[in-house]
């Protein structure tokens, strides 16, 4: 979590264009990540997961990138994803594909937004564009995550389901 954490916070600094950086291309393995463990372990463990990439990724961050990206991104990241371990754990009985893609869904909203208005806005950066792009980016990547998580939920049967 720590590295997806650090890498995503020195990437968002090169955009590739007006719609997308290059940290676009890292940060939402981390919502996977959090999926992952919610399933496994339940929202405690997944809550652990987030802490522990929290503070070591921010530090990391402030030494990469800058004081005010790793500050939107830190608050961003634990905000989004103690939102994501929320909603996971509310729909966690649904169909295999519900509880990973709309906690997703709904945690990157309240992530990019958050991000991006508190990096960029007054910065001379497209951040609008930008938070648009890294939006969609999320949620199609999000898609393309579920094949894995169906193998990793077809495999699971024998997971405890701790609620």
């Amino acid at each position: 979590m720590v590295a997806i954490v650090a890498s995503a916070n020195y990437l968002v600094q090169f955009p590739l264009n007006d719609w997308l950086t290059l940290g676009a291309l890292t940060y939402p393995v981390a919502f996977f990540v959090t999926d992952v463990a919610n399933r496994r372990y339940g929202p405690g463990a997944a809550r652990k997961v987030v802490y522990s990439g929290f503070v070591p990724g921010l530090l990391i961050s402030i030494w990469l990138s800058s004081p005010r990206i790793a500050f939107a991104s830190g608050s961003a990241f634990l905000i989004a994803q103690l939102l994501d371990v929320a909603i996971f754990n509310h729909l966690r009985q649904r169909v295999w594909w519900q509880p990973p893609l709309i906690s997703t869904v709904f945690s990157s909203v309240v992530d990019t937004a958050w991000f991006f208005v508190i990096a960029f806005v007054g910065t001379g950066m497209p951040w609008v564009t930008l938070a648009v792009g890294d939006y969609f980016f999320k949620v199609g990547f999000a898609l393309l995550l579920l094949l894995p998580w169906r193998i990793i939920v077809a495999h699971g049967k024998t997971w405890r389901n701790p609620a």
